[in-house]
């Protein structure tokens, strides 16, 4: 009968090397920037960014709202059609920042800009566009999406709802640098489309004390301010008059074939927004949804 060998400490040492090695290779391959041609891009037209593990995950279908039924914005949406059907191109186009009043169809605007851009180049065999969204809280990991999507063979507009920073909050110079100042800058196949409340992204009393505080007030306000201006294309949106209130309510109607009496409609419509204290295209909608769940219609 053999006797076993008991290991000798040459052997552990080796065997701790090996596991020591391999869970350095695993850490590097979780740090590691994704590898752009590993990525499915044909699984799905729009994508949502989702860092540590970094990684886009398809969306099947799309939450939008088709394009005739957006109404009361037809310059902003005019401008924001032709920079974005520019870019889907390869031509030159602008970063845009879409602001102003809640519920006027800021991110609605740039979902259907995107599906008729997609639609577009579709038809004329062109690079597909996609839309990705990436989350306010992570805009620090930016700079790796953008490195992902550089060499794509896809056209992108990144695209994040809500975009405003609060004090403290130092990520605001991630997006700066991406989008204009970085040393690579940003890639030809990437946009960037942001909505926000805010103008300046900034809240008032943020800069404020930055002016307050800083050794030159001048320039610690600048370097906040100009976060807004490395979007080319800024867009306004503003709060609604009762007739484009009221377009928007028969542009619904129509469009989900709602039966019900045109002036009964209109002075609900009204009474809703009142009791809700706003006029915008969210508020319609909203009263829509309501309309056609009482008349036992469903809105495809």
């Amino acid at each position: 009968m053999t006797a076993s060998k008991t290991p000798s400490a040459t052997d552990l040492a080796g065997a701790d090397t090996v596991t020591l090695l391999a869970r350095i290779a695993a850490a590097l391959e979780r740090i590691a920037p994704p590898d752009s041609t590993r990525i499915d891009f044909d699984a799905a037209d729009a994508f949502v960014w989702h860092p540590d593990p970094d990684g886009l995950i398809p969306v099947p279908r799309v939450n939008r709202v088709e394009m005739e039924l957006l109404q009361g914005i037809d310059r902003v949406r005019d401008l924001l059609i032709e920079n974005t059907e520019r870019f889907a191109a390869g031509l030159p186009a602008n970063n845009a920042l879409l602001w102003g009043a809640r519920g006027m169809g800021k991110s609605s605007l740039v979902k259907a800009a995107h599906a008729q851009a997609a639609r577009k180049n579709a038809a004329a065999k062109a690079a597909p566009v996609k839309l990705i969204e990436i989350h306010r809280e992570d805009i620090d990991s930016l700079p790796r999406l953008m490195a992902m999507l550089r060499d794509a063979p896809c056209r992108f507009i990144l695209f994040c709802d809500d975009l405003s920073f609060d004090a403290d909050d130092t990520s605001y110079k991630s997006l700066k640098a991406v989008l204009e100042g970085g040393i690579e800058g940003r890639p030809e196949n990437v946009i960037f489309y942001a909505t926000s409340n805010r103008r300046h992204l900034l809240p008032r009393d943020m800069m404020e004390n930055e002016r307050s505080t800083a050794i030159n007030p001048g320039e610690a306000v600048e370097e906040k301010v100009s976060l807004s201006d490395r979007f080319g294309l800024w867009l306004g949106f503003h709060k609604c008059s009762q007739d484009e209130y009221l377009a928007m309510i028969d542009g619904y109607a129509d469009h989900f074939q709602l039966k019900m009496d045109r002036a009964a409609l209109h002075h609900d419509a009204l009474e809703w927004a009142t009791t809700r204290g706003s006029r915008s295209g969210r508020t319609a909608f909203q009263y829509i949804q309501d309309v056609a769940g009482r008349l036992g219609q469903k809105l495809d």
